[in-house]
């Protein structure tokens, strides 16, 4: 079954990515969490993101575009990136994910993909 591991930052982790002072420690740590997920064979897809300030939003309303700058929720910890990961149960989707080397603070929401049958 898949998963998408859904992992997300504060404002402080998503400048550690990119801040000269902090960014090696940042990559350290996360690094051999990826070649762990790859080396295992579950990993299908994933993408890391640009920080919230770059989103934009689509509303649709009455046959209308609403075009807005920045995330849809505006909450302390945003999305910095997903893992899609082929995994036989909840269980080790959720222990792929307790593997993930967050901060203090660290969130990540494990969610089943929906299946092609059940969008069929």
């Amino acid at each position: 079954m898949q998963y998408t591991l859904m992992f997300y930052l504060s404002p402080e982790e998503f400048s550690a990515r990119t801040d000269p002072a902090k960014r090696e420690a940042y990559w350290a740590a996360f690094m051999p969490y990826m070649k762990a997920v790859r080396d295992a064979g579950i990993f299908r897809a994933g993408a890391g993101l640009e920080p919230p300030d770059t989103a934009t939003t689509l509303r649709l309303r009455e046959g209308k575009r609403l075009v807005q700058d920045g995330p849809y929720a505006d909450t302390k910890e945003q999305l910095g990136g997903l893992f899609v990961i082929e995994v036989p149960d909840l269980d080790t989707a959720l222990d792929w994910a307790a593997r993930y080397p967050a901060g203090p603070e660290g969130v990540v929401e494990v969610r089943p993909n929906l299946s092609a049958s059940a969008a069929a």
